[in-house]
């Protein structure tokens, strides 16, 4: 039975959920704007400047699956709780690191820090599962916006917490470390004191008041047989593919950028353009995947990536970059709020966790890839052909989501309307 106070509970959900997203990007971006330069200083070579944020997401990979295990059992608000937890160990290890110059710490303080960055992504299925189909796009999309108020605050934070370090005693660049554990704490007690009722109950409840002919069998199916849906496999490759060739492209720019002689206010410009189109725009990417449907908001996205890989190369120019890599970020966008709502809509309550940990995972892996392989392209064989095979991943979650679409279509009449 549904609880009278429904929409209101959903609201409480998605407002902590916002709010701890928020805090822990913040905390996230302030750490990551000064990571290559940590590195470099702790590790002594330049060649060791992408390690770090590989070995991030490297961790965030297995912990998703763990986590969609685990939060089963303990619940969503006390796992995920636990989860951004790791983030309070990690930054407050990474500013040991920096305190210590001890480049082996640095690296095991990326570990927690990745524990902690898959929770919180994790995070929008929980908006997800508390809702119904029709909606989920928006629940979705209102935790990832989350992600502006970090892609706005957490450069901000930089000057003033490397500021606050040296008045403290402490090496200037264990300043946004800092900040970060501040702000990890903040997410996990907004999780902790907000996220209540336990929304795996609220999932349930919704599921149970689907009308028994529609609803799907509760016993859950054997991850192996999830993962040959055609819906399923188009909705992981649409998320892990297009995070893969956006942060391949992303975290060569400023390198590339620094090639050519830009100054550092051209390029924040042009970082600034890549997240406004990766966060500002989601709440309109929801109602889009809404209303639109999962498959034209996720061609759409396939779409604006190819689009992006084809004006980057053009020119060193600042407003060509600019363009190229705000649409970067829509387009990832786009891809993401569109792919997590469609593997939602094909899970059962007691397959959601595991399920979407696994996708996070190969998320992960595929993240962790990008961030090691864009370097070893852009040294080889330059710019142009690091967005050249960008275009040609973005090419598979693009024949995924044709393909799923063709074989829809012959199973259902073709007045249905498919999502």
């Amino acid at each position: 039975m549904l609880p009278e106070n429904l929409k209101t509970i959903q609201t409480r959900i998605a407002v902590t959920l916002f709010i701890a997203q928020s805090f822990t990007s913040a905390g996230l971006i302030a750490m990551a704007t000064l990571m290559t330069i940590v590195a470099t200083d702790l590790g002594g070579s330049e060649a060791l400047a992408g390690i770090p944020n590989a070995v991030n997401n490297l961790a965030a990979a297995p912990a998703a699956y763990v986590f969609g295990l685990l939060w089963d059992r303990t619940g969503r608000r006390n796992g995920l709780a636990l989860g951004l937890a790791f983030g309070i160990l990690g930054a407050g290890v990474a500013v040991v690191a920096v305190q210590t110059g001890n480049f082996a710490l640095f690296l095991g303080a990326m570990l927690g820090l990745g524990f902690a960055r898959s929770a919180s992504g994790l995070s929008r299925f929980i908006a997800a599962e508390v809702n119904l189909p029709e909606v989920r796009g928006r629940a979705i999309a209102y935790v990832v916006l989350g992600g502006t108020v970090g892609a706005v605050g957490g450069p901000l934070l930089v000057a003033p917490s490397s500021q606050w370090a040296l008045a403290a005693g402490l090496p200037e660049l264990a300043g946004p470390f800092a900040a970060g554990l501040g702000l990890y704490l903040l997410g996990t007690l907004s999780v902790w004191l907000g996220l209540r009722p336990e929304p795996m109950t609220i999932a349930r409840q919704l599921a149970d008041a689907v009308p028994v002919a529609e609803r799907p069998s509760e016993t859950p199916r054997p991850l192996g047989e999830i993962l040959r849906q055609p819906a399923v496999i188009a909705a992981i490759l649409s998320i892990s593919l297009s995070q893969m060739v956006m942060i391949g492209v992303m975290g060569i720019t400023s390198l590339h950028m620094r090639h050519h002689d830009h100054p550092f206010t051209a390029i924040s410009l042009v970082f600034s353009a890549h997240t406004l189109g990766m966060f500002a725009f989601s709440v309109f990417t929801g109602r889009l995947a809404d209303r639109w449907g999962r498959f034209p908001t996720i061609l759409t996205g396939c779409l604006i990536l190819l689009l992006s890989f084809a004006i980057a190369p053009i020119s060193v120019g600042t407003p060509l970059l600019s363009l190229a890599l705000f649409l970067l970020g829509l387009g990832w966008n786009f891809c993401f709020v569109g792919g997590s709502a469609l593997l939602a809509d094909q899970l059962t309550p007691a397959e959601r966790a595991r399920t979407q940990g696994f996708n996070d995972v190969f998320l992960g892996l595929a993240a962790a890839a990008a961030a090691y392989l864009s370097g070893l392209v852009f040294a080889a064989q330059g710019y142009g052909l690091l967005n050249l095979y960008s275009a040609l991943i973005t090419l598979i979650p693009l024949a995924a989501i044709l393909l799923w679409r063709r074989q829809t279509h012959r199973a259902q009449p073709a007045a249905q309307p498919i999502h």
